[in-house]
């Protein structure tokens, strides 16, 4: 019997509402922001991800911080400030799309990573109050609804463009303009209604928390990740996952115009981005029934399976149509198995600040593939990108084997 049953309901009605904005905004931008780094650096595939990778390290460098303030003033809070971070980084991305200035262009990126940042985390908050048996289910149940933004996100896009253009702004500054309104959309919704802050429900709320610079908090929660048998293998989930996704998607609408398919990208995209959250009340069920560390394996096994279909598509459409949609409903079973195993294994008191510096982890891993992936495209091509992906799904496949048999160290 969960004591904050009510509260929970609430929270992850919030929760489901602001998501769907949030990740309509940022689904629309990843549709969009490798084509128009490409624009602005004249049809050069080398710094095509750069877009992307600041936008995942803007995510990144917050995590943590955004953690740490979360604990001392609660999440309402906290995800306000991301989402209107983001909001103002669409802003100055679009700005800089237009002047055609690219520092300025990544610098909103940057910022835009708050929105990132806020989606993410809201997988967190909607595990404050809820039990062990529910974690994963709670988690996945806030997931799945970002499907219809993340979905809308990239096949809205084409019509934000249209109307991008017909006031006089370049191709494809419309979507970031349209991301920015999302954003604000969802703040609204998180102020108006995350009442009461679960982490003042369920005690982990402390305004007196100690400050230490985000390095320290860095190196405590690693020795906390450590000294737990089974958090590792939930942030080399997150971690690994998130690092094969973001390599093969962001280079997948360049792959595509290369190769005539530019207007079949937005829609690519789009069920990827299906794939990624639709399926996330099955996934939690499922991460229930057989366990995480089963869930991993299956996880690892479904992403390198993507990014094969993937570097056997060739010129095929409708092979990158699968590979994309597999590459993502890989990339669900491993956050929801990864997160629901993280914070179940950590002690309640470190747990806030070890989920700011596992999404501190995965995040930088992930701005990594995004920026190395368009060096690796240009100088070898998309397939040796996809094997790398693969090969780093087989990795976590065989970490996870090794956990088999493990069980909670910290209840």
């Amino acid at each position: 019997m969960n004591p904050f049953a009510d509260v929970q309901r609430r929270t992850l009605r919030t929760l489901r509402f602001a998501q769907v904005p949030g990740q309509a905004a940022v689904a629309g931008v990843v549709a969009v922001g490798a084509l128009l780094a490409r624009d602005l650096l004249h049809g050069s595939d080398r710094f095509a991800g750069s877009g992307a990778a600041a936008f995942t390290f803007g995510s990144a460098f917050l995590a943590v911080p955004l953690s740490a303030f979360m604990r001392r003033n609660g999440r309402r809070p906290g995800l306000m400030f991301a989402f209107g971070l983001g909001a103002i980084g669409a802003l100055v991305a679009a700005l800089g799309g237009q002047l055609r200035a690219f520092p300025l262009f990544l610098l909103g990126m940057l910022c835009f990573g708050g929105a990132q940042a806020a989606t993410l985390q809201g997988r967190y908050v909607a595990a404050d109050l809820a039990t062990e048996h529910d974690r994963a289910k709670a988690i996945a149940s806030v997931v799945v609804v970002g499907t219809l933004g993340a979905i809308f996100g990239p096949i809205l896009a084409p019509l934000e463009k249209r109307v991008g253009v017909a006031i006089g702004l370049d191709e494809f500054i419309g979507p970031f303009l349209f991301a920015s309104l999302f954003l604000l959309v969802s703040l609204t919704i998180i102020s108006r209604s995350l009442r009461p802050d679960p982490l003042e429900v369920n005690g982990q709320l402390d305004p007196h928390a100690e400050r230490v610079r985000p390095s320290q908090q860095v190196r405590i929660s690693a020795a906390v990740i450590r000294n737990s048998t089974l958090a590792p293998l939930g942030l080399a989930a997150m971690v690994a996952s998130q690092t094969a996704m973001v390599a093969v998607m962001t280079m997948t609408p360049s792959h595509m115009k290369d190769h005539g398919n530019a207007d079949l990208s937005a829609y690519v995209i789009a069920l990827h981005i299906a794939g990624m959250y639709a399926f996330a009340p099955f996934v939690g069920r499922f991460v229930t029934r057989i366990g995480q560390v089963r869930a991993v394996m299956v996880g690892a096994v479904v992403l390198g399976l993507g990014t094969v279909v993937s570097t056997l598509a060739g010129y095929v459409p409708a092979l990158i149509f699968a590979g994309l949609f597999l590459l993502g409903i890989g990339w669900n079973i491993g956050l929801i198995a990864g997160s629901s195993m993280l914070t179940g294994s950590v002690p309640p008191d470190s747990r806030v600040e070890v989920q700011g510096t596992a999404d501190l982890t995965m995040s930088f891993c992930g701005g990594l593939a995004a920026f190395a992936s368009g060096f690796i495209k240009q100088a070898w091509g998309f397939h040796l990108l996809a094997d790398a992906a693969t090969l780093l799904a087989g990795v976590l496949l065989v970490v996870a084997f090794s956990y088999r048999g493990a069980s909670y160290s910290t209840r």
